[in-house]
């Protein structure tokens, strides 16, 4: 089979041919139909976040139809439409028995610790497969495993309520999923924070109130919008101290700030100003959880997130167009999210 692997850091990915992955009797095997590229692949790729062992087939935004399954799987079949948690997990350690299985004693991240989607084929542990209805599209169930079930376990672990506000700093996939979420948790006011006028513009159609980075102080112009009280809550997607320190800067009194951007950069904090005098909270998301995706595809079905706004383009399985897509990401240019359909 053809899959495309990070060969080394810093370097563009290679195709390479590859044996048809061999399945465990609690496996499944998945052909691809579709597979997000994400902003982590191009850390990835870069080495800000680091893949080991190399190589390794990036991609762990998946979606597809289950192949082969192993003896002891019994809840899917061939045929079966699915989507794909991208943690391997054990579901027996400390953590997976907590329901946190991101943290998983032996756990692999498809596409970092193990191989992912950006191939024809991926073998998963089958309690990492999801129904997919049929309603929902290919490139849709592939984004909404990384981009939108992090920003739902993002706003989960800000415990956004309905009646507050809340600031999405960075409108790029994961941004218009957290947008869209926002308003399905009855959000009051949701605002989106970026610097570029084209995805403001998709921001504000999904309801989001735009603030443009670029044209001044987006904290000054949040308390503005807030009669000087800041926000409830704000989601951090981006990966930059700059934009980290606005977010929190942003919060009103006990105010929840949320980091998922990824970042190998530190950030300053007035610990007395920021947080101890706002009795504020700054809060990790690493990852998200398998018991979410249920009620991730829901909202979905139910018209709460919509996604065909947020796949602005499909490539082929080919080295040039996922690495030119790469490229573009790792220059935060304009696309939300491409999707790879072999």
């Amino acid at each position: 089979m053809k899959a495309l692997r990070l060969v080394q850091s810093g370097q563009p990915l290679r195709m390479q041919e590859l044996p048809v992955p061999e399945i465990g009797p609690k496996d499944v095997l998945v052909r691809v139909k579709a597979a997000g590229i994400c902003h982590s692949d191009a850390h990835y790729r870069a080495g800000v976040s680091q893949v080991h062992p190399l190589p390794r087939t990036l991609g762990h935004e998946v979606a597809g139809v289950v192949e082969k399954c192993g003896n002891d799987v019994t809840l899917l079949r061939p045929g079966s439409r699915v989507c794909i948690h991208y943690m391997a997990t054990c579901g027996d350690c400390e953590f997976c028995n907590r329901g946190h299985e991101q943290f998983c004693t032996t756990g692999k991240m498809i596409g970092k610790h193990r191989d992912g989607g950006y191939a024809e084929y991926i073998c998963v542990p089958a309690r990492s497969a999801f129904l997919l209805p049929v309603e929902i599209p290919w490139e849709h169930g592939a984004i909404m495993m990384c981009s939108s079930a992090t920003s739902l376990h993002a706003l989960n672990k800000a415990r956004l309520q309905a009646g507050e506000t809340v600031a999405i700093f960075g409108a790029g996939g994961l941004g218009m999923s957290a947008i869209q979420l926002s308003r399905a948790f009855g959000a009051k006011q949701v605002f989106a924070v970026d610097i570029q006028e084209t995805k403001l513009a998709m921001a504000e159609q999904l309801g989001a109130i735009p603030i443009n980075a670029a044209a001044g102080d987006p904290v000054e112009e949040l308390r503005k919008k807030t009669a000087g009280r800041g926000v409830d809550v704000a989601l951090e997607l981006i990966g930059h101290p700059s934009v980290m320190r606005q977010a929190l800067r942003s919060l009103a009194i006990f105010g929840r700030l949320a980091i998922a951007g990824i970042t190998d950069r530190t950030f300053e904090v007035d610990s007395f100003r920021e947080l101890l005098g706002r009795e504020a909270e700054i809060i990790g998301v690493s990852d998200h959880l398998a018991q979410e995706i249920p009620h991730l595809i829901d909202f979905v079905r139910w018209g709460q997130l919509r996604l065909s706004e947020i796949v602005t383009q499909t490539v082929p399985l080919d080295a040039d167009a996922i690495n030119g897509v790469l490229d573009s990401l790792a220059r935060f240019d304009r696309q939300i999210r491409s999707v790879i359909t072999p």
